[in-house]
């Protein structure tokens, strides 16, 4: 099982203050997207769910880690794109939003970057699409874009009652 997981070894989250600047860019499809690394706990790979009634669709239900009941969001159906099924790459980013655990599925992890704040970009309003809201503003690593997400706008507030209720 642990050769499983190795991919994620090299990717070391540091608890200090270099953190600043720095996101840990995910897949999802063939867009890339960043997380600010201050979120984030750990990667892990995709395990047991287990479903709960009644909540949205992009919240798959909740899983056990390490004893704690934390709960899973699909962020493929968070942005309304359609299903896939989970492989080999597909991980778990856990993260703390709001003072509540949460894993996040993502296709795959990339890697950890340092995007200075005069490096990112307010999103353009271009249209009002849905998953534009979670962003929060667009970072140019070299010739390339990242989309960096506003954790606190991926789970609603009526969102996070439910899921504490549910953990």
């Amino acid at each position: 099982m642990a050769d499983e997981f190795e991919e994620f070894d090299e990717i070391e989250l540091e608890d200090d203050e270099t953190e600043e600047g720095k996101f840990l860019t995910f897949i999802l499809g063939n867009e890339t997207y960043g997380l600010e690394i201050i979120y984030v706990t750990e990667i892990i790979g995709i395990q047991k769910i287990t479903e709960v009634p009644e909540l949205p669709d992009y919240v798959k239900g909740i899983m056990s880690l390490r004893g704690q009941i934390i709960p899973v969001v699909d962020i493929r159906l968070r942005f309304e794109k359609p299903y896939r099924e989970y492989d080999e790459r597909t991980c778990v980013i856990v993260v703390d939003i709001s003072d509540i655990t949460v894993g996040l599925i993502v296709d795959g992890v990339a890697e950890v970057v340092t995007i200075p704040e005069e490096q990112i970009l307010p999103h353009p309003d271009l249209d009002e699409s849905y998953n534009r809201q979670f962003v929060r503003g667009i970072g140019k690593v070299g010739n390339e874009v990242k989309l960096l997400l506003d954790c606190h706008k991926l789970l609603a507030d009526d969102d996070i009652e439910n899921l504490e209720q549910e953990a």
